[in-house]
């Protein structure tokens, strides 16, 4: 939202007020500030009278973490939800003080500062590193804390009834030359988001407009820091975009409250981001083998899946978890989790032949948090209060989705009981994961939640609880590290409960370039594990396309093919066309590549976790921060910290690609093909390879060439690949448990030492890349 007009004039509508200078200054515990700031410079005492403050509360949290609240008028409420923070517990707040000096105030929290002018009639924060360097990060200086009235009152007097006004509250940041800010959730547009407006409110938009599923209130910054916004609300962001130096963060109400965390790497923002909202949830080893969906509206039964599953399997790809999409419930009854009898007379006995056939080794289905009002369930449902309300007392529903929809109230403990009672059933039938779908459109007018909630910031809380109802559900049943959703709508901290997919993309290689600036967004705000249609979900991909999405969603950290009105089996794509090039070959060998790579992606989903960081998509400037180019990159990323993935997007093959300083070595050459960067090249590939690169110093552990399977012994008859390693070079191996077996090190001599928990027919190879399958 704007409130001036240009530089010199107030939009039209609004009244905004500014921090003009910080009167005084307050500290009582020496890990705390509290300023008072009128709203124009005081001079004289009368100056005092007759006009707003603002009060803006600085707070050292922990090491490298500072708050900041500004707040208008104090005794406002703040009814909940907030976000449940500190989920693993709040660090100590250590190597904290408050130094002055004749015209400043500063409050160190560890590695980063801020310093306050007291002196003179100025509004002025510095936030910048502790150490000697003095490195400034942002600042809040003139004009760039306040309130706004919209419409602009006419007096003071007219303010008595709140009512009549809207009322906001703003910070504004300062944005250095050549600053770069991204994350902000899982969105599609472009990946420096300096010059957007983007509004935080969770929508069904498809990945083709500026609307997100997935809105995070939590940004990173190519200098080292990063800010998350601590209000489930509507937030307003104007990112050099009402005034081009500036981020202006808004939010109606009468407070603001903020986190600025300084790292000095992208990878510490991050881990200092996990403290605060948690980390990403472990997931288990099968999940990341391939995923079979039924598609969306399509007409499939057991015969339709047996055949597919069977189809899968004579072609060489085997198929983890197959997913039953919308269409496993009788149609106008979702989401009452009872199987259509009449296509599924007998899911539990289905569900165990699938599994005891080997065709399948986990099923998933799709539930939503909605109930439509034709299922007998809705009356029961209804009549305990499960249902959201209106303000009136009526349930809330509408005809968006499911005919006379009501929508599950979880801040209802009963609520939440039920719909859990409801999972175990489908438990109980054999069902192993949950597709967590919608969840966004969440009205936040003319209801009112069972624990008076308010209803503006249910709307993007809605995810995180319906999100970890469902997680936990699974892990009572199955274990801590067992527990996969496929979720689709998600705030901040429902990177806790993975995993995420990208949602409603269009089966051309433009909505595949938007879903990976998605998918990198989205892992800049703590979120390790993401997924896509493969294939795209909208239309019919036409067989180049499928292929080139195979590539890519293969390398995504989890795997899925799935549709909207079409399947997407490959033999249906391309007329089962049963060449080298042919869609279901270019599947098998994409699928056993990255059954073959389970030893080092596995190893690395538990590094990622650790540290709150993305397994794949990782924004190359995670890994090259100093690389200025690293910060702009958008078709390309990496897979966990070795691998660097190019996506093609062209029919002929044709592809452009980044390189940062090193040596990197191409995996799909039988030689010694190196490269050495910076710099851009050019390559053209058939659909069985694209440029995907190994960094130097790295040991890469390889399943053995023939490993199709997804869970296996990652110690076992493995190639353990040295790519111009140096003495010193790590890498960690788990079992497929994610329990650390040990660490293979490259001692002085340049050979392999630390190998006591390799075993069966291993091998080393140096300096080489591994022909495709």
């Amino acid at each position: 939202m704007k409130f001036r007009d240009g530089m010199w004039l107030v939009a039209e509508g609004k009244r905004p007020e500014y921090a003009e200078e910080v009167y005084s200054l307050t500290s009582d515990d020496g890990k705390a500030m509290s300023l008072l700031c009128p709203t124009r410079k005081i001079f004289q005492r009368s100056d005092s009278l007759n006009l707003p403050t603002l009060s803006v509360d600085l707070r050292a949290e922990f090491d490298g973490a500072i708050s900041i609240e500004v707040t208008h008028w104090q005794g406002a409420q703040n009814p909940g939800p907030h976000f449940d923070l500190y989920p693993e517990g709040k660090p100590e707040t250590r190597n904290t003080k408050i130094t002055t000096t004749d015209t400043t105030t500063t409050l160190s929290s560890g590695s980063i500062s801020a310093t306050v002018k007291t002196a003179g009639h100025d509004f002025d924060i510095r936030f910048h590193a502790t150490n000697g360097s003095q490195k400034e990060l942002t600042s809040l200086l003139n004009r760039s804390v306040g309130f706004a009235y919209s419409p602009a009152p006419s007096n003071q007097m007219v303010t008595g009834n709140m009512t009549n006004f809207q009322h906001y509250i703003f910070t504004q940041t300062t944005l250095s030359v050549g600053e770069t800010v991204h994350g902000l959730g899982e969105r599609f547009g472009a990946f420096n988001k300096v010059g957007q407006t983007v509004t935080l409110w969770n929508a069904d938009g498809g990945t083709s407009s500026d609307q997100a599923y997935k809105n995070v209130s939590f940004w990173i910054s190519s200098r080292g820091y990063g800010i998350f916004i601590d209000a489930p609300d509507k937030i307003e962001l104007e990112i050099g975009s009402e005034r081009c130096c500036r981020v202006q963060t808004s939010i109606e109400g009468q407070r603001l409250k903020w986190y600025i965390l300084y790292g000095p790497t992208p990878k510490e923002v991050l881990q200092k981001y996990s403290i605060l909202t948690g980390r990403p949830g472990n997931v288990p080893s099968w999940s990341f083998g391939l995923w079979l969906s039924t598609s969306f509206t399509t007409n499939y039964d057991e015969s339709t899946v047996n055949s597919f599953l069977e189809g899968m399997k004579a072609r060489d790809t085997p198929i983890e978890v197959f997913h039953f999409d919308c269409f496993w419930m009788k149609a106008f009854h979702w989401c009452d989790f009872i199987f259509d009898s009449k296509m599924f007379p007998d899911p539990k006995g289905q569900i165990a032949r699938l599994k005891s056939s080997g065709l399948v080794k986990k099923v998933c289905v799709w539930v939503n948090p909605y109930l439509g009002q034709a299922s007998p369930v809705f009356k029961y449902a209804a009549s305990q209060g499960y249902l959201l309300r209106r303000r009136n007392g009526d349930i809330f529903q509408w005809d968006l989705w499911q005919t006379g929809m009501g929508i599950v109230d979880f801040t209802n403990p009963n609520a939440i009981k039920w719909y859990v009672s409801c999972l175990e059933k489908l438990f109980d039938t054999g069902v192993d994961a949950i597709k967590t779908d919608f969840g966004e459109r969440i009205p936040s007018e003319d209801v009112e939640w069972f624990d008076s909630s308010d209803p503006k910031k249910m709307h993007n809380y809605y995810a995180f609880i319906y999100n970890k109802i469902v997680y936990e559900a699974l892990q009572n049943r199955f274990g801590a590290n067992e527990a996969v959703l496929f979720a689709r709508t998600a705030t901040a901290g429902t990177q806790r409960f993975p995993l995420q997919w990208g949602g409603d993309c269009e089966s051309t290689p433009e909505a595949m370039a938007e879903s990976i600036r998605g998918g990198l967004s989205l892992g800049l705000c703590g979120y390790s594990f993401w997924s896509v249609d493969i294939g795209g979900f909208e239309g019919y991909p036409p067989p180049w396309i499928y292929k080139r999405w195979v590539a890519f969603g293969l390398l995504c950290s989890h795997s899925r093919l799935h549709g909207s009105n079409s399947f997407r089996v490959p033999w249906l794509v391309d007329d089962n066309n049963k060449s080298e090039q042919g869609c279901s070959r270019i599947l098998s060998k994409w699928t056993a590549l990255k059954a073959r790579l389970m030893p080092y992606i596995f190893s690395q989903a538990q590094e990622s976790v650790r540290l709150g960081l993305p397994l794949s998509l990782r924004a190359m400037c995670l890994e090259f921060p100093d690389d200025p180019t690293c910060w702009y990159l958008d078709r390309q990323f990496m897979f966990g910290d070795s691998l660097l993935v190019a996506p093609i997007f062209e029919e002929s093959g044709e592809v452009e690609f980044y390189l940062p300083k090193g040596r990197w070595t191409n995996f799909f050459t039988t030689g010694e093909e190196t490269r050495d960067g910076p710099g851009w090249f050019k390559e053209r590939h058939e659909f069985n390879t694209m440029p995907i690169y190994v960094r130097q110093n790295t040991i890469l552990v390889l399943g053995q060439a023939s490993e199709t399977r997804t869970v296996y012994d990652y110690c076992k008859d493995v190639q353990v690949c040295l790519f111009q390693t140096m003495p010193g070079a790590k890498s960690s191996l788990v079992d497929s448990e994610g329990k650390l077996v040990g660490v293979l090190e490259v001692g002085d001599d340049g050979n392999l030492r630390d190998q006591e928990f390799l075993h069966g027919s291993w091998h080393v190879t140096k300096k080489e890349t591994l022909a495709s399958r």
